[in-house]
């Protein structure tokens, strides 16, 4: 039973109902007692403002939980023990390369429902949630599971974001198994030191508080209570459609937050990870057009679109699409575009189709 998901929104339900039931009960003791009118019902008027709190608190609470526990039962996949963790794993389709498929920030393998069933008619495809955190030990975790779920390889590893920090590490730690990288919209080593990253991040990092905060309104269940649990991006299957949705309610900010404070000590190690020889590279990117007009984020732009650029330099074998159109979510804005250009990339590793003729460039799609 998870602490985040499970056990705290339980103990906030019991906690809930208790204070309800010693409000109820002091307003009617107060009934008996003589006390001057007015601070009966001033007591009484606070002690019903009380209960209701505590009475919605522990129903918004105790539905939550419910969900929740529901989620967790229905995931699909199977879980292993990893170096004290459990790891949940989701492998569907056949054939080799085996494409890993690692999510971004505050995200989990759930993100990938759209066009893992897609992709699963190529080849083998799975995700997974991270559990560790630091990069190598991630790639540790990750090399870990995949030995426990008897995937031997060769693999083909995407990553989404901060995601692509953690394969570069994987690369350089597991490279014999390793067919393909493929990053999507990725973070790159040390882009929290650029100027215009660290006006943003410091906007966006969280202080204990808030933090704090954050986990309490998760475990009271108000993300469901406002209809974010059933929120899900187009494209999906219903039932992946459910559990991404429900993935919104899912408590993240710990361990979102934890990356986000180590991104920098990430950076410092993988920075000189790469070149990578011949391997093939894709390198998949959101449409930096999209902000042209913010002048609040054109340098943002320009230098993210920069990075990606460099990414390109790691492999000789290497081609970065831009996907029109799309924001940092490629997976969810232009899956079309991951459903046409990843299978293409297996079967280049593969050997069955030419190898293409413009290794180092740069395209829109």
């Amino acid at each position: 039973m998870h602490l985040d998901y499970l056990v705290t929104p339980s103990l906030i339900t019991l906690g809930g109902a208790l204070l309800a039931w010693v409000s109820m009960r002091r307003i009617l003791s107060m009934q008996h007692k003589s006390l001057l009118r007015w601070r009966r019902i001033t007591a009484s008027a606070i002690l019903v403002v009380i209960t209701v709190f505590a009475t919605a608190v522990a129903a918004t609470s105790g539905l939550n939980t419910i969900m929740l526990h529901h989620s967790h039962a229905t995931m699909p996949g199977r879980t292993y023990s990893v170096d004290g963790h459990t790891m949940r794993l989701y492998c569907v389709g056949s054939g080799s390369p085996t494409l890993v498929l690692d999510a971004g920030l505050g995200s989990d393998g759930l993100i990938w429902g759209g066009v893992q069933p897609v992709l699963a008619k190529t080849t083998r495809v799975c995700s997974y949630d991270r559990a560790g955190l630091g990069w190598s030990h991630v790639a540790h975790e990750l090399h870990r599971l995949l030995e426990t779920a008897t995937i031997a390889g060769p693999i083909v590893l995407m990553g989404h974001s901060i995601a692509g920090i953690y394969i570069r590490a994987y690369a350089s730690l597991y490279p014999e198994n390793l067919a393909g990288l493929i990053f999507l919209d990725s973070s790159t080593p040390m882009q929290q030191r650029n100027p215009a990253f660290r006006i943003r991040e410091t906007n966006v990092r969280m202080a204990w508080t808030q933090l704090l905060l954050a986990r309490a309104g998760y475990s009271m269940g108000l993300p469901r209570l406002v209809g974010a649990c059933s929120f899900s991006s187009p494209g999906f299957e219903p039932q992946a459609a459910r559990l991404e949705g429900e993935a919104h309610c899912h408590q993240q900010v710990s361990a979102s937050a934890a990356e986000l404070a180590g991104i920098e000590s990430s950076g410092e190690e993988t920075v000189d990870t790469g070149p990578y020889g011949a391997m093939p590279v894709l390198v998949l990117s959101r449409d930096n057009s999209r902000a042209a007009t913010d002048s609040r984020m054109a340098d943002v732009e320009t230098v993210w679109n920069q990075m990606q650029e460099d990414l390109k330099k790691l492999s000789t074998r290497s081609r970065r699409i831009i996907a029109r159109g799309s924001g940092h979510f490629i997976q969810l804005n232009r899956p079309d575009l991951i459903e046409k250009e990843v299978p293409l990339f297996i079967e280049r590793i593969r050997g069955t189709v030419p190898q293409p003729q413009d290794y180092g460039s740069t395209t829109i799609e």
